[in-house]
């Protein structure tokens, strides 16, 4: 059996979107609403604040499992980043999602994230890695699709 130590890694993907910073704001900062977000079939809030540092949201995946984050960081219009608590084959998790104007009507969004872990061998951990990237691309992808009008790409 494979060593099982800590491992550590950072997961980012960006994507250009033709459309206004604020319309993709309105969209993301709306914390409970992934219906871009592949595998999500539900998410609630766990707490009375629903915006702004502070605010939990609880995610149900298409697989039962269910996942706790809290956000952590919030700049309303450009950025947030929130840690998962519960629900991640994870020590640690940290996500930012920022949006950056590149020109009138042209948003980049970047989804990046910190992880460790400390039950998975070295190769469990690499494989997870690229899942993670796999499901920033697709989502990404669908928020593009969703913002240009174009029909999701897949969930």
């Amino acid at each position: 059996m494979a060593s099982k130590t800590s491992h550590s890694g950072v997961v980012k993907k960006s994507i250009t979107i033709i459309s206004s910073q604020a319309r993709v704001w309105r969209i993301i900062g709306n914390i409970v609403d992934m219906s871009w977000v592949t595998g999500v079939k539900k998410t609630s809030f766990l707490s009375e604040k629903k915006r702004g540092i502070g605010a939990i949201r609880k995610i149900t995946l298409e697989d039962k499992n269910v996942i706790e984050e809290h956000i952590v960081l919030w700049e309303s219009g450009s950025r947030f980043s929130y840690i998962a608590t519960k629900g991640l084959p994870l020590h640690a998790y940290v996500a930012t999602i920022s949006l950056k104007q590149k020109g009138p009507d042209i948003t980049q969004i970047t989804w990046q994230s910190y992880l460790n872990s400390t039950d998975m061998s070295k190769v469990e951990f690499s494989e997870f890695l690229i899942q993670m990237g796999l499901f920033y691309e697709i989502s990404l992808g669908n928020l593009k699709d969703m913002l240009e009008s174009k029909p999701p790409r897949r969930k």
